[in-house]
């Protein structure tokens, strides 16, 4: 399975922290964390297969687990670091639960920002009302770069992913449409999510934070945020006034649980 990494601090001396990104994203969706991470870590963004800069390739496979062995297998042969701080959003939260569940020993910390899968039912079929973003980012790709210019375009895509939509820049709204419109990986990700679930052990001496914003509409409460699938010594947080992004809706304040997570 080949993934695109990018590197963006080289000091040797700080810690290494992977970044995963979620269902039809981009590592470009943590532009607004990353400068400020880059201060205390060594920060690897990851695409996953179909998204952003990394290939998709028919018939790989695409469930959470076999996605975090593969970020495992590539930050090792790019970069020679086998244990790392890991922090994912959404699918990438999932991602990284069962990484820490899979090698517990390669996991130093993990935050998981909005994670999916911990739902009380997973679902059996893809639903199409949950694919709107896709369709109309697929629909809307040849105006995207000067439609977002209007207020009335970006209500319509991020209203219902962050109640500060219109706070929002430009670049962070471009960037995920973007990566939205040119995601062929998105329904063999969302396939891969399918019928499962995140319900696996992970060892109390890999320090977990959970985060939720309390306007989620993507992953709402309660049924999609379980709290008794996460594991058990997992600090539980709700952000006010926030939605499915907590890194756009609150940069600094993602930077700082982050670093107080890979603290602990």
């Amino acid at each position: 399975m080949s993934l695109v990494t990018t590197l963006t601090q080289t000091n040797p001396s700080y810690p290494p922290l992977v970044l995963i990104h979620g269902l039809g994203s981009a590592a470009s969706a943590f532009k607004p964390i990353i400068p400020a991470l880059s201060k205390s870590f060594r920060v690897i963004t990851v695409d996953l297969p179909g998204h952003g800069k990394s290939p998709y390739s028919k018939g790989q496979a695409m469930d959470p687990k076999s996605l975090g062995r593969a970020i495992f297998e590539t930050v090792e042969r790019e970069y020679g670091v086998r244990e790392f701080h890991v922090a994912g959003n959404s699918l990438g939260g999932w991602i990284a639960l069962e990484m820490a569940a899979d090698q517990p020993q390669r996991i130093k910390t993990l935050t998981g920002l909005a994670p999916a899968g911990l739902w009380l039912k997973p679902a059996s079929g893809r639903a199409p009302s949950e694919a709107r973003s896709y369709y109309m980012a697929q629909a809307l790709k040849p105006f995207i770069k000067l439609g977002l210019h209007m207020m009335a375009l970006r209500k319509i895509g991020y209203a219902s992913v962050s109640p500060k939509w219109q706070e929002l820049s430009y670049e962070i709204c471009y960037d995920s449409a973007y990566a939205m419109g040119h995601a062929p990986g998105y329904f063999p990700a969302w396939d891969g999510m399918l019928g499962r679930r995140f319900e696996t052990f992970v060892p109390e001496n890999v320090p977990v934070t959970i985060l939720f914003g309390d306007t989620d509409n993507t992953l709402p409460y309660p049924v999609s945020q379980e709290r008794s699938l996460a594991p058990a010594h997992a600090s539980w947080i709700v952000i006010d006034n926030c939605g499915h992004a907590p890194m756009w809706d609150y940069p600094e304040l993602m930077v700082k649980i982050i670093s107080q997570t890979s603290a602990r």
